[in-house]
C-alpha cells in the first residue's frame, strides 16, 4: 500500500553521493529550462570579455612603448585602446549582471518548490515520526538545505564553472601565443593548489559537519527548553537549563575552534602555492623580454592572466567547502523527503462517499478484530471488535492505558492495524483515500494545541472558508461567545505559542468550537470536557448531544456522568474490551463499569482512583 519510494526507516538517515544529490536538483533547475541556456550564455560572454582585458592591456602598453612610430599613434591609438578596455571591463560586468538577473527566476523557483515538497512531505508522515522528532534539528535541516540551493548554484553556476571556462581559454592563449612553459606552470601550479584545496577540505569537512550537528543539537535543546518555558518554572530550573544550554554552546565553540584552524591551515598553504606559480610564471615572462622573444605588454598580459586565475582560486577552498557543505545540507533536507510514509495511499485507494440527498449521511464504524501495537514488544489492542451503527453514539471508558484513545488513532488513520480491519460505511479505511476519510471525522483531542494566531483564526481552522457568522456560531455553541468578546481584542485575540495564553478550558471549548463547525459526519470526542468546570461541562453536554444527532459518534471518558445515554458502553482493560452495554445493563451487571460509577459517585476523591486518561 505504500509508494515505490526509496526507503529510509524511521529514525535512520542514509548518506548519498553528491552526484545523487545533484541528481535530485537537477529536474528543479532544468524546470527553468531556457533560463539555464541564457545564463549558460551570458556566463561565456563574461569570460570571454575578461580574457579579452588583458589582451587590450598588452596592445596598450606595446603602443606607448619608446618605438612608437609616431606622434598620432601615440594619440590616437590608445585612446582607441582605452575605450575598448573600458568597454570590456564594462562588457564583463554586465553579461555577469545579466547572468543573475536570468537565472533567479530558476533559483528561486527552485528552492520554493523543493521547500514546499519536503513541507508537504513532512505532514504526509506518520504520527510516529512527528512524535519522534526533533522539531528544532529538523527546521534547522530544512533551513540549512533552503539555503544550500541558493549556495550550491551560487558557488558551482557563478564561481566553478566560470573559473573553469576562463582556466580552458587562458591555457589554449598561452600555448598559442608563447611556448607551451607558460601553459605548462599554470596547468602544474592548478592541479597542485586544487589537489591541497580538494585534500585539505576533505580532511576538514568532519569539523564542520560536526560543527552543524552541535549547532543543531544546541538549538533543539533551545528550543525545547522554551517550548516547556512553564515547566522550566514551575521546577526552578532555570539555572539546571542555562547549563545544559551551556555545554552545548561550549561544544560548538570547540568545534568552530578546530574548524578555524584548520581553515588558517589551508588558506596559507594556497597562498604558498599561488606565490610559487606566480613568480615561476612572472620569471619565465621577464627571461623572454630581456631575450627578446616577448615585449614588456606580454609580461603585463601574463601577470594580468596569473591574478585573474588566481582571484578566483583564491576562495576555492571557501568555494569547494561551502559546496561540499551545501551538498551535506541538500542532502539531509532529501532525506527527509525519503522518509517513509508507515500510513499511505493504496495505489487504487477510492475517495469515502457518504452523500444522501444532498448532504452527507451518517456511515457506521465497525472495528473488527484490530490487534494493534506501537511496539511490537508491548501490543495495546488485541482482538478488539464493536460497531458503532449509523447516527447512535458508543462510549468508551477505562483506566489510563487500557487504550481508549488509540482506538481514535486508528480510525482516524493516524496509524494501521497489525491484525483485522476498520471499516466506515463497509468500506475498509485502509482501501479508502485518507484524505476522504479524515474529511468525514471531526477529533476533538484530549490535548489540545492551538496556532500562534487570533482565537478566530484557530477556530475557522476547522473550516478555512466559513463566514464570520458561522465561527461565531460554532463560539455559542462551544459556549465560547461571550469570554471571546469580553477580551479586549475580541476575536482577534491573540492566543500564544500553542495557546498557551488560554487555560485549560478555553484551549478546549476552541477545540470544540472548531470540530462543529468542521460539521463531519463522525465525531470522536477524545475527553472533551475534561478540563471543564461542571457547570460548562453540563451546558456543553448538551449542546454535544445536539450536534451528535444524526452523527456517528464516538466517546472516549473519563466522567462516566456524561456518557449515560450513549446507546453502547463499552469497557476497557489492558487492551481488551472487558464489558459492554448500555447504562442500566452495565449498573446491573455489578461488574468493572459499577465498580467505577459508585467511586465516582462517591466524590471527588475517587476520581482519582481509576486513572482519568487513556
Amino acid at each position: 500500500m505504500r509508494k515505490n519510494l526509496p526507503i529510509v526507516p524511521e529514525g535512520a538517515t542514509q548518506r548519498r553521493s553528491d552526484r545523487d544529490t545533484l541528481a535530485r536538483l537537477w529536474p528543479y533547475l532544468w524546470t527553468y529550462k531556457w533560463r539555464v541556456v541564457a545564463a549558460l550564455s551570458f556566463m561565456i560572454c563574461a569570460k570571454l570579455a575578461n580574457v579579452g582585458v588583458p589582451l587590450l592591456l598588452k596592445n596598450l602598453v606595446d603602443r606607448l612603448a619608446p618605438n612608437a612610430s609616431s606622434p598620432q599613434a601615440l594619440l590616437v591609438v590608445p585612446v582607441g585602446l582605452l575605450v575598448a578596455y573600458g568597454l570590456l571591463r564594462l562588457s564583463t560586468s554586465v553579461f555577469t549582471e545579466l547572468r543573475e538577473l536570468v537565472f533567479a527566476k530558476a533559483t528561486e523557483g527552485a528552492a520554493r518548490s523543493i521547500s514546499l515538497q519536503v513541507f508537504s512531505h513532512l505532514h504526509a508522515l506518520s504520527l510516529r515520526f512527528h512524535l519522534e522528532r526533533q522539531t528544532g534539528g529538523m527546521t534547522r535541516d530544512i533551513e540549512r538545505g533552503t539555503r544550500a540551493v541558493h549556495s550550491l548554484i551560487s558557488y558551482s553556476l557563478y564561481s566553478i564553472v566560470p573559473t573553469l571556462i576562463e582556466v580552458t581559454l587562458v591555457l589554449s592563449l598561452l600555448a598559442v601565443k608563447f611556448d607551451m612553459a607558460f601553459a605548462w606552470i599554470t596547468l602544474s601550479a592548478l592541479v597542485v593548489y586544487i589537489a591541497f584545496t580538494v585534500t585539505v577540505t576533505t580532511w576538514r569537512t568532519r569539523y564542520r559537519r560536526e560543527m552543524n550537528e552541535l549547532d543543531s543539537k544546541a538549538h533543539t535543546r533551545a528550543i525545547d527548553s522554551l517550548l516547556n518555558y512553564e515547566t522550566v518554572k514551575y521546577f526552578n530550573n532555570e539555572a539546571f537549563e542555562s547549563h545544559r544550554y551551556d555545554e552545548a554552546l561550549e561544544r560548538l565553540r570547540r568545534a568552530g575552534v578546530k574548524s578555524q584552524q584548520t581553515l588558517s591551515l589551508l588558506n596559507a598553504g594556497q597562498q604558498t602555492i599561488i606565490a610559487v606559480g606566480l613568480i615561476a610564471m612572472l620569471w619565465r615572462a621577464t627571461e623572454g623580454v630581456v631575450a627578446g622573444r616577448m615585449t614588456v605588454g606580454d609580461l603585463v598580459m601574463v601577470n594580468a592572466f596569473m591574478i585573474q586565475l588566481y582571484i578566483p582560486l583564491n576562495f576555492l577552498g571557501v568555494i569547494y567547502r561551502e559546496i561540499k557543505q551545501s551538498l551535506t545540507d541538500l542532502d539531509k533536507m532529501f532525506t527527509l523527503m525519503l522518509r517513509e510514509r508507515e500510513v499511505a495511499d493504496a495505489p487504487d485507494a477510492r475517495p469515502l462517499l457518504l452523500k444522501g440527498h444532498g448532504v452527507q449521511a451518517a456511515p457506521s464504524v465497525r472495528f473488527d478484530h484490530v490487534h494493534f501495537a506501537y511496539d511490537p514488544a508491548r501490543p495495546i489492542l488485541h482482538d478488539v471488535s464493536f460497531e458503532i451503527p449509523a447516527g447512535q453514539t458508543v462510549a468508551v471508558v477505562g483506566p489510563s492505558g487500557s487504550g481508549k484513545s488509540t482506538l481514535a488513532r486508528l480510525l482516524y488513520r493516524f496509524y494501521d492495524v497489525q491484525q483485522g480491519r476498520i471499516t466506515v460505511h463497509g468500506h475498509d479505511v485502509q482501501g479508502l483515500t485518507q484524505d476522504s476519510l479524515r474529511r468525514a471525522i471531526g477529533i476533538v483531542p484530549q490535548d489540545t494545541v492551538l496556532f500562534n494566531d487570533t482565537v478566530a483564526y484557530n477556530i475557522a481552522y476547522g473550516r478555512p472558508e466559513a463566514t464570520r457568522e458561522e465561527v461565531e456560531q460554532a463560539a455559542r455553541a462551544a459556549r465560547i461567545h461571550d469570554f471571546i468578546t469580553s477580551t479586549p481584542g475580541g476575536y482577534g485575540t491573540m492566543v500564544g505559542e500553542r495557546g498557551l495564553k488560554l487555560s485549560g478550558g478555553e484551549k478546549q471549548r476552541v477545540a470544540i468550537a472548531r470540530t462543529l463547525l468542521k460539521n463531519p459526519p463522525i465525531l470522536v470526542f477524545d475527553e472533551a470536557t475534561s478540563a471543564l468546570d461542571s457547570a460548562n461541562e453540563r451546558a456543553i453536554q448538551a449542546e454535544l448531544a445536539a450536534v451528535a444527532q444524526g452523527k456517528t459518534v464516538l466517546v472516549i471518558a473519563h466522567r462516566l456522568s456524561t456518557i449515560v445515554n450513549a446507546h453502547e458502553i463499552l469497557v476497557m482493560e489492558h487492551g481488551r474490551i472487558i464489558e459492554r452495554g448500555t447504562h442500566p445493563l452495565l449498573l446491573g451487571a455489578n461488574g468493572r463499569y459499577a465498580q467505577m460509577w459508585r467511586l465516582q459517585q462517591a466524590g471527588e476523591h475517587g476520581q482519582g482512583q481509576l486513572g482519568p486518561q487513556g
